[in-house]
């Protein structure tokens, strides 16, 4: 990358590229989790050559203890779920955990997708796990298009940003629920069921 290019990579919304296939929040998020673990995030670059980036975070005087099984409080389920999410290792890592927990996933990495599937498969789809920020289809235009096609669906936005501002927007519409990225088991689970428990 050149000089001008570096400076900015962190700042929310920056792509170099092109339009519809980059939403710039990548590196936002990356230095947005680094910092608040109350690290600092370096990087190298050489046009041509290649990038390095460098994470330093603090020493932690905690015993880390691997967990074997899932906590007590962590509560199961069998229902469909629609994941959709323009970054690939929310998908992954989203998949993973829902998996674990006991759905039936379905998967979108587009607006575009997450309404086509909901359309074709709405009679098997529980809930739909909703990212806000998306290139192409964005998460409130995608509620809106699901909830035209069922107005009783069923929707979790999914958020690297807080609750204020266009999620508030979104859950005033009639969204059930909000959680901000990065989420874990516990959280997602307890999400989930509420949810879906609610008449």
């Amino acid at each position: 990358m050149d000089k001008k290019t570096v400076e900015r990579i962190f700042d929310p919304f920056f792509t170099t590229k092109g339009l519809g296939k980059g939403t710039g929040l990548g590196l936002a998020s990356v230095y947005g989790t680094v910092k608040g673990h109350g690290g600092y995030i370096d990087v190298e670059s050489k046009r041509s050559q290649g990038t390095t980036f460098n994470i330093y975070l603090p020493e932690s005087k905690k015993e880390f203890m691997r967990e074997k099984e899932l906590p007590a409080d962590v509560i199961k389920g069998k229902e469909r779920v629609l994941l959709v999410d323009d970054e690939g290792i929310i998908i992954d890592v989203g998949q993973e955990i829902l998996e674990t927990l006991g759905y039936e996933v379905s998967l979108a990495r587009s607006g575009k997708e997450a309404i086509a599937i909901y359309e074709k498969d709405k009679e098997k789809i529980n809930l739909v796990i909703l990212d806000m920020i998306m290139p192409d289809v964005s998460g409130g235009d995608v509620y809106d298009k699901i909830k035209e096609i069922n107005p009783e669906v069923k929707v979790l936005l999914s958020s690297g940003y807080s609750i204020n501002g266009q999620a508030a927007e979104i859950l005033e519409r009639g969204c059930n629920g909000f959680i901000q990225k990065p989420f874990n088991i516990k959280e997602i689970s307890a999400r989930i069921r509420e949810i879906l428990e609610t008449k």
